[in-house]
């Protein structure tokens, strides 16, 4: 697959983004670009961790979503923007302790719609959660500037 990005964002960039907002307060970290896939890693700690000591589910959607709905942005050009339309997430494997990871491929990049398939593995590469998401891609309106 040839490079799929519109926007050139650095890794550095990405991570700026993340001041207060749930990326942040999850410290979820963007890890590399490459020229099909975004990556980012997160902690399972107390902020991710459910009451039973593992990590939450929601946790693990929360990096899934971000990191399938910054690649989706990343994909477009300026006069498109896209919103989450769907997710959906199976969790296979519990994790207590250390990080995960995730990382977003596209499975279609439409002119209306957008399908990213999210993989979270623990850090012995072990599957922990699938996750699918659909983006509505929506054109800028003129009243929202460019």
């Amino acid at each position: 697959m040839t490079n799929i990005w519109q926007k050139e964002f650095k890794i550095e960039d990405l991570n700026g983004f993340r001041k207060d907002s749930i990326v942040g307060h999850l410290n979820i970290e963007f890890l590399e670009k490459g020229e099909n896939f975004l990556s980012a890693t997160m902690p399972v700690d107390k902020s991710t961790m459910q009451p039973m000591g593992i990590l939450h589910g929601g946790a693990s959607v929360v990096l899934a979503e971000t990191l399938g709905s910054s690649a989706s942005y990343m994909t477009l050009d300026d006069s498109r923007y896209s919103v989450g339309l769907e997710i959906k997430a199976n969790h296979l494997k519990s994790v207590s302790k250390g990080s995960v990871k995730g990382t977003a491929k596209p499975v279609h990049l439409g002119r209306t719609t957008q399908v990213w398939d999210i993989s979270v593995e623990n850090e012995k590469n072990e599957l922990i959660c699938v996750s699918r998401l659909t983006m509505a891609v929506l054109k800028v309106s003129a009243d929202q500037g460019s």
